[in-house]
């Protein structure tokens, strides 16, 4: 299950392209915060807090307690870090998404999908294990929201597969995703086509052209 997280913001009233500049100058990445009971508010939360945090899960759909600094009161949000936004080219956060969730409301969102053992058909027969999809939607309570969906793949052999509703899902979560949609299938292993000669094509002869004589050799000839 999701572990949350806490994690520290301070409310911001200004806005804009300068509000911005000031908050990245403090160190801090500018956030908002936003739910179906919950008016949209701007927020900043600390750098080196958030990098810690995602670096350190798995993915970016976390489960977090925000601690919401409002004028020197502190007040807790149950929220879901919905969308991290990186910079292009340089390894930093530019803005973070927190959608406020309560306790006792399921949710819908996305885990990701991961792959444990080595397949039979791979690791004795040379097959490929494809990994179709990637991630899982769910639906299920803050508190069974889970941080990865683990899929044990060592008994696959080749032309195996596992489809979604074949997945241990944990107590609580219920899948979204299409049931017959296929997760993991081990394939034929792959062997480099051998373009054999087709019989009575005609093969062209090699021609060697005879050298030519130099000049001097020729010119002696002449003088015999």
């Amino acid at each position: 299950m999701s572990n949350q997280a806490k994690l520290s913001a301070r409310l911001r009233s200004d806005r804009g392209s300068n509000a911005v500049k000031k908050v990245r100058s403090r160190n801090s990445v500018p956030a908002i915060i936003y739910g179906s009971k919950l008016k949209a508010q701007e927020l900043e939360i600390d750098r080196k807090e958030i990098d810690r945090l995602l670096s350190k899960a798995i993915g970016e759909n976390l489960l977090v307690d925000l601690q919401i600094d409002e004028a020197g009161k502190t007040v807790n949000r149950l929220a879901l870090i919905q969308e991290v936004q990186h910079h292009p080219l340089k390894d930093i956060i530019l803005h973070v998404d927190f959608h406020a969730i309560s306790a006792d409301e399921k949710i819908t969102t996305e885990v990701p999908i991961e792959a444990v053992g080595e397949a039979d058909g791979v690791k004795n027969f040379g097959g490929i294990l494809e990994h179709n999809i990637r991630s899982l939607e769910i639906s299920c309570l803050p508190k069974d929201l889970p941080s990865v969906i683990t899929v044990d793949v060592s008994s696959l052999k080749i032309g195996d597969a596992i489809h979604v509703k074949d997945l241990p899902l944990p107590a609580g979560v219920t899948a979204i995703t299409e049931a017959d949609l296929t997760v993991f299938h081990v394939g034929e292993p792959t062997v480099a086509e051998v373009v054999a000669p087709v019989e009575g094509a005609v093969t062209q002869p090699e021609v060697i052209k005879e050298k030519k004589p130099d000049a001097e050799a020729a010119a002696g000839d002449q003088k015999k």
